[in-house]
C-alpha cells in the first residue's frame, strides 16, 4: 500500500499569520512536522500557495507542492497536491494522510496507525480523537466533539459538546460520559479524495462550518482511532509560548 502525506500549509492566519514559519528550538513550524511525518512516509510533500514556506521547505532540503490559492480547505489543498506529485513521479498513491502543518510535534506512531485502518477494504476516511480531560476544553466551541456508533465511524462532527447529559449541570459532564476531540487529522483513499472535492457544501456544513459533516452526509464512511497523547496544536501566539515551554522542559526533541 503507497502512503502520501501532504501537508498543508497557509501563511495566513486569522489569529497567527505565518506560523508555518515560527521558530521551535532552531527549526521552524513546517521543518517540525515534515521531519516528523518523514519517519512515517517515504512520501511527503508541503502544499502551499506561498513563495515564503515554499523557500523555507526548499531550505531544508523537502519537497514542495505549489497549489492554488482558491482551495476551501485543506482537504481541496491535499487533493491538487496528490494529482501533482502522482504527474511528478508517475506513481499511484492508495492512501493521502493529510496531516495538520500547525501541529509541530504529532507522533510518527500515530500516523502510521491512522494510515493502517485502510488494510480494511471498507475503510473510506479515517481520523483519530482523544477523550477531554477537562470541562473548559470541551466547552470551547473551537475544539470540535464527535460521536461514534458502536463500530468506531463518526456519526456526527459539532462545535456544540455533544451528547447532551439530562439532569446534570455541564459542569458534571465529563463525569458522567466520556467526550471525544476531533483533532482534525485525516487519511482518505485516493479516489474517495478525488470525490470529496466534487461535493457541494451541505447544510450541516455550513452550519458548524466543519467540512467531514459534508462527508458523512453524503453517505462517506469516516472511520475513527482514539489516541491518548497530547494534543499541542499551535493556533495562538500563546500555543507557542506553550509549545517552547515543552521543549524547555525536555519533554519533545527534534
Amino acid at each position: 500500500m503507497k502512503v502520501f502525506g501532504i501537508i498543508p500549509a497557509r501563511y495566513a492566519s486569522t489569529r497567527f499569520p505565518g506560523k508555518p514559519l515560527v521558530q521551535l528550538d532552531g527549526h521552524s513550524m513546517v521543518e517540525w512536522v515534515y521531519h516528523r511525518t518523514s519517519k512515517a512516509f517515504d512520501m511527503v510533500a508541503v502544499a502551499t500557495d506561498d513563495e515564503r514556506i515554499a523557500a523555507e521547505v526548499r531550505r531544508f532540503g523537502g519537497r514542495v507542492v505549489i497549489t492554488s490559492p482558491d482551495h476551501r480547505s485543506g482537504t481541496d489543498r491535499c487533493a491538487e497536491a496528490l494529482l501533482r506529485m502522482q504527474v511528478e513521479d508517475g506513481t499511484k498513491a492508495d492512501v493521502v494522510v493529510n496531516v495538520q502543518g500547525d501541529e509541530p510535534f504529532i507522533d510518527p506512531a500515530l500516523l502510521s496507525r491512522l494510515a493502517a485502518c485502510f488494510n480494511d477494504s471498507s475503510t473510506q476516511i479515517a481520523t483519530v480523537v482523544k477523550p477531554f480531560e477537562n470541562t473548559v476544553d470541551m466547552l470551547n466551541p473551537n475544539n470540535v466533539k464527535v460521536v461514534m456508533s458502536a463500530t468506531g465511524r463518526a456519526v456526527y462532527f459539532s462545535r456544540s459538546p455533544i451528547p447532551y447529559i439530562r439532569g446534570f449541570a455541564r459542569e458534571e459532564w465529563l463525569g458522567q460520559h466520556t467526550f471525544h476531540w476531533h483533532l482534525g487529522l485525516y487519511a482518505y483513499r485516493a479516489a474517495v479524495l478525488d470525490r470529496l472535492t466534487q461535493l457541494a457544501p451541505s447544510p450541516l456544513e455550513i452550519a458548524e462550518s466543519l467540512e467531514q459533516n459534508r462527508w458523512l452526509e453524503n453517505d462517506y464512511c469516516i472511520r475513527v482511532i482514539q489516541t491518548q497523547g497530547e494534543n499541542i496544536a499551535i493556533d495562538t501566539p500563546e500555543d507557542l509560548v506553550y509549545a517552547q515551554s515543552r521543549l524547555a522542559e525536555k519533554q519533545i526533541r527534534f
